[in-house]
Parts: C-alpha cells; sequence; structure tokens
C-alpha cells in the first residue's frame, strides 16, 4: 500500500479525533478505523472528499470524509441553503421540501437537513415518513417551493445512501444553479455548518412535518392521467402482483391503484416490510430479473395478468408479463417507455383528446421505434440526454406552448404528466394497469400489444454492453478508447456502412460523405454514435456514477407477423454478436 497516502488519511482521520464538532459516536469509529492492521477502510473513508456533483451527493456511509454521513450530508445542506440564501434574497420566506426513502440513516440525514435548513431561516416541510421521491417533486411545486431534497441511493445496493437536489420547477439542478450549488458546497467546512443536531427539532416555527394533506392532493392529481376509465371498470379484477421491494412504493402505489378502480391487487408480503437492508433481494433494482422472483413466484401461484416493481424511491418501475407461451417474461426499459408512448398516442387519438400541440420526450440512448410511432401519428417527439432532468428541461421549454403527453427512458423511469418533473413510478404503475386492461378488454396480453407495435413500426432490439474499468488506469483506458474512436472513426460496423456520426462533445454530426451540420443541446456531452445503413445504432459513453464505459446497441428489423418474433429476435441477437467483434468488444 502506498505509504504516504496511508499517512495523509491518517492525518485527516486524527483531525476527526481532535476536533469537538464531531460527536462521541463518530469519533469512536475513527479510533476504531485508525487502531486496524487493514488500512483499506481508512483509506476507502478519507483518501478524499465526497463530491457534491451535478446530481448531488451519492455515496457508501460510515465516517471519513469520503463517506455518507451527518458531517457530509450537512456541509451539502449548508452549501445549498447558503445558495438559496443568495438567489432568493429579496424573498419574505424561502421554502424546501425535505423528502427520504427506506434506508438506512435516510431519516436522520432528513432530520439534521431540515435543521440544517431551519437554523439559516429557510422553512421547512418535512414528510413524516419515507415517501417516493415523485412526491417530492410535486410537493415543490405544489407548495410554492424554492428547492428540495430527497435523501435516496435510488437502486444501488444497502451500503449507498444519496442526496438529490431540486430546483423550484420541481426537477433537479441543471445550469446555472448545479454549479453555483457545487461552488458554495465546496467552501463549507465542518465549522460552518448552523444547527448541526441528529434531534428534530418539532417545536421550530420553521419546520412543519407534512404527509396525509401531500399524499391525497398527489393521488389526486395522478387520478387525472387516466385515458379511459370505462375499460378499468370493465376488467376491475384483472389481478395485478406488486412490490416495492421493501421501499416507499408501498405508501402511495397500491392506494394510486385502488383509486384508478383496480380491486385485485396483490403484494408481495415479504417486500412489504420496510427495509434498507433489502433482505429479500441481492439487489433492489427492477431492472435485474432476480428482484421480482418473488413477485412472478406470486402471479404464477395466482395466475396474475401483470407483475410490476418500483425501486426503493419509488421513481422506476419494472415490469414482467406472459408471453405467448404462457411464460412470465421481463419487458425491458425501452420496451416499457414504448408501450406507455403507444398506448397514450393511440388512445389519445382514440377518446379525441388530440390537440395538434402534443410532445413527447425520449433520451438520445432510447429506442428510435418511439420515433417511428411518433412520426406515424403526427406528435412531435424531442430527444435530450441521459437523466430526467433532461426531460423536465424539456418540459419547462414547452410549458404553455405545446402540451406534453409523456416522456422516458430506456432505464426504467417514465413520466406520464408535468405537474411532476421527474420519473414516477407512482403514476406509471397506474397507467401501466389501465394498458393492461386495454389490452385484456380486446382478449390480448401487454406481450400481444408489444407484437402489435412490432409489426405496425418495425422490430427493434435493444442490448447494453458495459465494459468495467475499475481504479485510475481505468479511467485512463476508458478515455483512450473514446479518444480512439474519436480520432478513427468506424467506416462500417458488423458489415454495414456507417451512414451518420453523433458526437456530442463536438455537438456535429457527419454524415458518410463528410458533410457536418449542429446538434441541438444545451451544452456538450462525452456521447458518440454511430447511425448504420441496415438501421442499426450503437452508442458509447463513459458512466458518470460508475467505472465503465457503457455500448447501447439497437438492431432494427422487421416482423411481418406477431409470430416471427422468435426469428427477429434471433436474428437480431447474431447481429449484436457481429457488433460486438466488430467494435472488439
Amino acid at each position: 500500500m502506498d505509504n504516504e497516502l496511508i499517512k495523509a488519511c491518517e492525518a485527516k482521520a486524527q483531525e476527526w479525533l481532535a476536533s469537538s464538532l464531531y460527536d462521541a459516536e463518530t469519533q469512536a469509529e475513527v479510533s476504531r478505523i485508525l487502531a486496524s492492521d487493514d488500512k483499506t477502510e481508512l483509506i476507502d473513508g478519507f483518501y478524499k472528499n465526497l463530491e457534491f456533483g451535478t446530481g448531488g451527493l451519492r455515496g457508501i456511509m460510515g465516517v471519513g470524509t469520503n463517506r455518507m454521513n451527518i458531517y457530509t450530508v450537512g456541509a451539502a445542506t449548508q452549501g445549498l441553503s447558503n445558495y438559496l440564501n443568495k438567489n432568493f434574497k429579496d424573498m419574505e420566506q424561502i421554502s424546501v421540501v425535505v423528502g427520504h426513502d427506506c434506508r438506512n440513516n435516510s431519516r436522520l440525514f432528513a432530520e439534521v437537513s431540515a435543521n440544517i435548513f431551519a437554523a439559516n431561516g429557510i422553512k421547512v416541510y418535512l414528510f413524516e415518513d419515507m415517501r417516493p421521491t415523485p412526491e417530492m417533486s410535486f410537493a415543490i411545486r405544489h407548495l410554492g417551493c424554492q428547492s428540495g431534497i430527497i435523501l435516496t441511493a435510488s437502486h444501488n445496493p444497502k451500503e449507498y445512501n444519496g442526496y438529490k437536489a431540486y430546483w423550484d420547477d420541481g426537477a433537479q439542478v441543471l445550469a446555472p444553479h448545479d454549479k453555483g450549488i457545487i461552488d458554495e458546497v465546496n467552501k463549507v467546512s465542518v465549522a460552518d455548518i448552523k444547527g448541526l443536531v441528529k434531534e428534530i427539532d418539532t417545536t421550530n416555527p420553521l419546520i412543519q412535518i407534512v404527509g396525509k394533506e401531500i399524499d391525497d392532493v398527489y393521488l389526486e392529481h395522478i387520478k387525472t392521467i387516466s385515458i379511459d376509465p370505462e375499460v378499468i371498470q370493465r376488467q376491475k379484477d384483472m389481478k395485478i402482483v406488486y412490490t416495492p421491494i421493501h421501499g416507499t412504493g408501498m405508501m402511495l402505489i397500491p392506494r394510486s391503484l385502488q383509486m384508478w378502480g383496480f380491486e385485485n391487487i396483490h403484494t408481495v408480503p415479504e417486500q412489504m416490510i420496510k427495509s434498507g437492508d433489502f433482505p429479500t433481494v441481492i439487489s433492489p433494482n427492477p431492472e435485474n430479473a432476480e428482484a421480482l422472483t418473488m413477485a412472478i413466484n406470486l402471479a404464477k401461484s395466482i395466475d396474475a395478468d401483470i407483475v410490476m416493481a418500483s425501486d426503493p424511491d419509488a421513481d422506476r418501475v419494472g415490469m414482467a408479463c406472459k408471453d405467448n407461451k404462457g411464460e412470465w417474461v421481463l419487458v425491458d426499459g425501452n420496451q416499457t417507455c414504448l408501450l406507455f408512448l403507444y398506448y397514450i398516442i393511440k388512445n389519445r387519438i382514440a377518446m379525441g383528446k388530440m390537440k395538434g400541440n402534443e410532445f413527447i420526450v425520449k433520451t438520445i440512448v432510447t429506442t428510435e421505434l418511439i420515433k417511428n410511432v411518433a412520426d406515424k401519428n403526427n406528435v412531435e417527439m424531442f430527444d435530450c440526454y441521459t437523466g430526467f432532468k433532461w426531460i423536465a428541461r424539456e418540459i419547462r421549454l414547452n410549458e404553455g406552448k405545446k402540451v406534453y403527453i409523456g416522456g422516458g427512458e430506456e432505464s426504467y423511469g417514465f413520466l406520464a404528466q408535468d405537474f411532476v418533473r421527474d420519473k414516477d413510478a407512482v403514476s406509471a404503475c397506474s397507467l401501466l394497469a389501465e394498458i393492461c386492461a386495454w389490452a385484456k378488454d380486446q382478449g390480448k396480453t401487454l406481450f400481444d400489444v408489444l407484437m402489435d407495435i412490432y409489426v405496425e413500426y418495425g422490430f427493434s432490439l435493444n442490448y447494453t454492453v458495459n465494459v468495467v474499468k475499475p481504479g485510475k488506469s481505468g479511467a485512463d483506458e476508458i478515455k483512450a478508447m473514446m479518444d480512439n474512436f474519436r480520432a478513427n472513426p468506424p467506416k462500417e460496423i458488423a458489415g454495414s456502412a456507417v451512414v451518420l456520426t453523433k458526437d456530442y462533445k463536438s455537438l456535429k454530426a457527419t454524415d458518410a460523405e463528410g458533410n457536418t451540420t449542429d446538434i441541438d443541446q444545451p451544452e456538450t456531452s462525452n456521447v458518440l454514435q454511430w447511425y448504420t445503413a441496415d438501421g442499426s445504432k450503437v452508442s458509447v459513453r463513459p458512466s458518470g456514477t460508475e467505472p465503465k464505459i457503457k455500448f447501447y446497441l439497437e438492431i432494427a428489423g422487421e416482423m411481418a407477423c406477431a409470430k416471427c418474433y422468435a426469428a427477429a429476435k434471433n436474428e437480431a441477437l447474431q447481429k449484436v454478436d457481429a457488433i460486438k467483434a466488430s467494435l472488439g468488444l
């Protein structure tokens, strides 16, 4: 091990021991780590400061400057308070919403943050217990607040927690506020944090506990999204299996489904227990088949129509349905987004609800089939960067001019309404149940509807390859890979000519003849895309949160009939192998 690094970490740890600013429990843990012969914990905890990035904080919980604890969370809240007090200095009373998920320490971090905001003269609406992230986003707008935070690490493993900051429009902060908040947070030392106490001061007039009154208004708003309540009435006995995977979805999703008119809702009892340890799963991520195992087993035992799951902060939804052989299959994020937007567009047209100024949004790495559906039905579609703050930006830019009817991304996030400005599993689960009811009303399953889409709009298979490159050497390798792709762009991929290259770092699109056009995006991003003559799309970008480079492959094809699915899928999977070989993956 690097002795210099160990010495530097020991020096930082000793500062925590020498200062009266840190509590006895924290200092005892620092002493234990210092005394250990294995210096891994010491280095991991103190080798750097946990960085407050554009998405806020996310890290492993524990003591140290590089860990999620009341001191790193406190510094983030003090920095955000300073920024709010500067930005809204002429406002009589600045206010914020504070929410949290089911994770260990989430309530503690939320209460600590509430005390700090109040100590800085900021009014706090603190949820009484865990609540979904989208409800916090809704509450910012509903209560007329200037900001909000949610303590959550989304679908990360149980060791993690996180802190996400939102602006007055209910969306995660974007430029210039993201950089402004980061600058303020970086200036804060522990000595600067006001009101850093663990126990919530319920007598403070600046701290107001909220709960049911926000739940009721939020759920009433969500009920307005329903496009065809009559189909629900006809299929109200449809069997739904839902799991919150121990998280916040249990607070509202079963209730929302009941409010929409569904009467046969089955929850997974073992996973309706609030727990930051997520005892029944390896990872509380609805993208992973393993996380849906218990729900699918329950579905099989009662012959259910649909399985749905939300992640711990209930902003993303995963789903499973029966295929044409009656086998339970997972529906991936691209397919889920496609199903939502197809249903919304098709049924808004059928119900005479289209005025002609509607628009939808998808991210640049999400399936291009959505564009086919939008174009064929004369609905405007916007492409934006990965992350729901960019979808929220498109909603904000078009507010008052056009009507947002839905948007989503391949990573299982969807938003069907504009009164929330982040992905929302509460409304998504309710709308998903309606789509399933609509399908059942025609004697179909969700799988059948997906087949209908493929036959009408073209087949598409999406496949993601993650190349993990840990450590500094890995980061250097990833940079070299991106540099090489830019210096030597592929002329063909898997035997098909590259007809268009998009480089979001230069915001230039180049065709096969070398002609360039500008890409309309608000800022640059380290993403490359190649479109081939046979309709394939390859996107590559380094992950912003993990030591890996991600390749998103989309293979386009045709499907003459629903029974042609297996052949179309097999052909596409062979193309995946050819593309991987072509790119050296």
